[in-house]
């Protein structure tokens, strides 16, 4: 029987620094210390304290789920917790949250994890899912971008939805490089697999789009094109594990026609303007 030793600290540091393309020379200057004694970390010759740990991984922007990882590699007890959203400890930023989200009204907003599931909506994006019609992509847990550009999602609604996939997949492709998470990289390939749109982009290839530029999603709805832009919110400094991979996704405007078919949407309580 073959037995599976989990990774060493060495090696992890050793990832990670591969990851952000560090040589041992450059993290030892970031974290001012002597490559040689980064050399003897990663080769299992010295234990390094829980202190120089958090420090290596402070310098590396390891997210702070595999901060503990590191430390349990390094035999230490892990320092960030994992909690619910719904955990009385949390409830300060939980009502951030959602006075954000209600505040955005009449505009979508919504609240996804590290892997895009869906976490909390306001009221105009419940108004939107009314437009999907695969009850298999609304079935918790919902994967926003598989929502995005599935064929049975919002893709058919979607005007510039080739220049609008690429977008979403250069963004994608860019959370996989920076984080090597194994589900991110399955999604990527689950979504780059769908069929190519039909809608009235630029016809940009995936990888002629870098992410970062302001794409705006043009979504029809029935007679009316709404034209949108997005912007990301995440938690300044968090020290909890849940909060750390939470963004916020809120959609504004491009131009006047649509806040006022938004307007119009929330005073009729209608998914069709």
């Amino acid at each position: 029987m073959t037995t599976h030793h989990p990774p060493s600290l060495g090696a992890l540091l050793r990832d990670w620094r591969q990851l952000r393309r560090f040589s041992q020379l450059d993290l030892a200057l970031e974290a001012e210390i002597s490559q040689k004694h980064l050399s003897f970390i990663e080769s299992g010759r010295s234990r390094p304290s829980r202190e120089m740990v958090l420090l290596l991984a402070e310098h590396l922007a390891v997210p702070l789920r595999e901060r503990n990882a590191l430390l349990l590699a390094a035999g230490y007890a892990p320092i960030y917790l994992e909690r619910s959203l719904e955990d009385p400890s949390l409830k300060a930023a939980r009502s951030a949250i959602d006075l954000i989200l209600k505040g955005h009204e009449p505009y979508p907003a919504l609240a996804v994890d590290r892997h895009w599931t869906l976490l909390a909506a306001n009221t105009a994006v419940t108004r939107l899912l009314g437009l999907v019609a695969d009850a298999e992509l609304l079935r918790p847990p919902v994967n926003v971008l598989r929502l995005s550009l599935h064929p049975d999602g919002f893709a058919p609604f979607i005007v510039n939805s080739a220049e609008w996939r690429a977008h979403l997949l250069a963004r994608l492709r860019q959370q996989v490089r920076a984080t090597a998470d194994a589900t991110l990289g399955a999604l990527l390939t689950e979504l780059s697999d769908y069929p190519q749109p039909g809608g009235t982009g630029k016809g940009h290839h995936d990888s002629e789009v870098e992410a970062g530029i302001v794409v705006p999603m043009q979504l029809r709805l029935g007679e009316t094109v709404l034209s949108l832009i997005s912007t990301t919110t995440v938690f300044g400094t968090p020290v909890d594990i849940t909060l750390s991979e939470l963004a916020l996704e809120t959609f504004f405007p491009a131009d006047a026609a649509t806040a006022e078919a938004l307007h119009a949407l929330a005073a009729n309580g209608s998914g069709t303007a």
